[in-house]
Formats: C-alpha cells, sequence, structure tokens
C-alpha cells in the first residue's frame, strides 16, 4: 500500500520525494534538529537524496508509511511552502512504529506539530489499522513531550537509546 497524501484545514502532508533534498538538507542542519534528534551526517544534496530515498521512500514501499513532507497551503499569491516533516518509521529497537516531527523554527509555535501528527494518527489508525504507535523524546524536549501529551500519548517509560550515548523516554497511544 502506498503512502497517502493527508489534507488538513491548513497542511498538506505528502510523501517526500528527491524533489525535497535542499529542504531536507536545510531541516537535517538546522540547529534544533542537531540539538533535539541528533546529526544524521548530512552535508550534500546528494547526501540529502540518499536520506529521503534510503529512509522515508524505502520505507512508504516496504510498509506503506514514513516520514513526509508538510506542506502549508497556498494562500493568495503564496505558493505552498514546506515547513517541516511528520509521520511514522517503524524503528529496530521498538516493537510499534513511532510518530516523529520537525519543523523549521519560524513555523514552531504555530500549531502545525499538533495539526499534522493529528491527521498522522488518524491515518495510523484507521487506513493502518494500527492498535498502538509509540514516540520518543529526549529528557530535556519538553515542547516536544507536551505536543506529545496533548495529541493522547503518555509516557511509559525511560529506554537507552541503541546506540548508547543516551536516555530517550518512550510515550504511547493505544486504541482498541
Amino acid at each position: 500500500m502506498p503512502m497517502k497524501t493527508l489534507d488538513t484545514p491548513r497542511l498538506t502532508i505528502r510523501p517526500l520525494t528527491e524533489a525535497d533534498a535542499a529542504f531536507m538538507l536545510r531541516l537535517l542542519n538546522d540547529a534544533s534538529w542537531l540539538h533535539y534528534i541528533g546529526d544524521r551526517g548530512v552535508r550534500t544534496l546528494e547526501d540529502a537524496k540518499h536520506y529521503i530515498l534510503k529512509g522515508p521512500v524505502e520505507m512508504y514501499g516496504r510498509l506503506g508509511f514514513g516520514f513526509c513532507a508538510v506542506e502549508l497551503k497556498a494562500s493568495g499569491e503564496a505558493p505552498d511552502e514546506l515547513i517541516g516533516i511528520c509521520g511514522l518509521a517503524q524503528r529496530d529497537y521498538l516493537d510499534d512504529p513511532d510518530i516523529g516531527f520537525a519543523f523549521l523554527p519560524q513555523f514552531c509555535g504555530q500549531g502545525y506539530a499538533f495539526e499534522s501528527a493529528s491527521a498522522v494518527l488518524r491515518f495510523a489508525q484507521q487506513d493502518l489499522g494500527l492498535s498502538r504507535v509509540l514516540a520518543t523524546t529526549r529528557h530535556y524536549n519538553q515542547a516536544s513531550q507536551g505536543l506529545l501529551e496533548k495529541l493522547g500519548l503518555r509516557c511509559l517509560r525511560e529506554i537507552d537509546h541503541p546506540d548508547g550515548d543516551r536516555k530517550l523516554l518512550l510515550y504511547g497511544i493505544e486504541w482498541s
């Protein structure tokens, strides 16, 4: 099942493509990404294309989900604008898919992460038929923790990151 495009009143959440490489290069090297998520070693457009193809695009084909581009819908003369990413991933160290999100700093605090993540959770439950979605965050990322709780996820426990260099908080939500 291919990853489908999701729409909200203000946003389009669509599969990433190689054409999004310049945006991903910028996002992956943003100070907030590096601080809260970590360095992915993506330094060139070619690295960013490889990151998109070997991560999200591969996951869409294998699982029907992955991280997606979040675009602010066009208004007036302004075209659609890529502002962040949101979606699901299946990590080797987690039993269920986890939700993640990241936005360029100028688009934080405006409800876009909540709006896109709410749509992704609906997709997970209604389209994918998942009974549980997880999330991880670093202890010091209070904004992410607050958003996860607003979305209905609850902190389950602390886990070790598989690379062994840090602890993560594991969140989850279950549907019957």
